[in-house]
């Protein structure tokens, strides 16, 4: 007999945001969320964009809807051409009813602070975003230049570090934190101990070539976490849910 996992179709929004908010304690969490084919490729082609499908996106959406703050490394903005970070009209109206902000702040890792200041990441930006790089970043002219248009905070003096960065953001009150990578910033928040949860959405399909895995770099041990839940989506998808052990 097949046994398959309950349908992401057969849940209302209330019902999935149960389910990723089960066991989240008061305080900073770190939330990391990706994609990845059955034989771990982190892309299809070079970008996300294809994998997952629609109720991966549909979680996508209700985990931004929950966050205080949106993380992404700043070559992730670059590569999936991110633009300002607005929700849409029923994520604002959930977080109004919840007494939430309108729209989530968005927060970029850079290590030096090389990113454009006119992008509409910045120009556009219904909350003035953060960016979060080291001491040389914030001093390039580049990182002179972000000051302008968002808050540029030192968390390291030539590289970022991910205890500062998590402190910098519990110091602003950016307690549910929802991080979208990339592969290089997710293998430095595990080297450093920092991910309290993965949301995985496995996409069946199969790569092969030479795609990134979701979490590239050395960690000193395992980071063992725990299942919380799997759930069925359209066309075979699979979202599952892992939390620190």
């Amino acid at each position: 007999m097949t046994v398959l996992p309950p349908s992401v179709a057969d849940l209302s929004d209330d019902d999935l945001l149960d389910l990723y908010t089960a066991d989240v304690p008061d305080g900073p969490w770190l939330r990391v969320n990706f994609v990845a084919t059955l034989d771990g490729s982190a892309s299809a082609s070079g970008r996300t964009a294809s994998l997952g499908g629609d109720d991966d996106l549909r979680i996508f959406d209700l985990l931004r809807r929950v966050a205080d703050v949106v993380l992404v490394a700043a070559g992730t903005v670059r590569d999936e051409e991110y633009g300002p970070m607005v929700l849409h009209d029923e994520d604002v109206a959930w977080r109004r009813a919840h007494g939430m902000s309108d729209h989530p702040v968005f927060a970029i890792v850079t290590n030096s602070g090389s990113m454009d200041a006119g992008s509409r990441v910045f120009t556009e930006a219904p909350v003035r975003p953060i960016v979060l790089t080291s001491g040389s970043g914030a001093s390039s002219s580049s990182g002179r230049a972000l000051a302008d248009v968002a808050d540029v905070v030192e968390c390291g003096d030539e590289s970022v570090d991910v205890d500062a960065l998590r402190a910098a953001l519990a110091d602003r009150g950016l307690d549910r934190i929802h991080c979208e990578g990339g592969p290089s910033f997710l293998g430095a928040l595990v080297a450093g101990d920092a991910v309290d949860e993965l949301t995985l959405t496995v996409d069946p399909t199969l790569e092969g070539g030479e795609g990134p895995r979701i979490a590239t770099g050395a960690s000193p041990e395992l980071r063992r976490m725990r299942p919380a839940h799997v759930l069925l989506g359209d066309g075979g998808v699979l979202l599952t849910r892992w939390v620190r052990s």
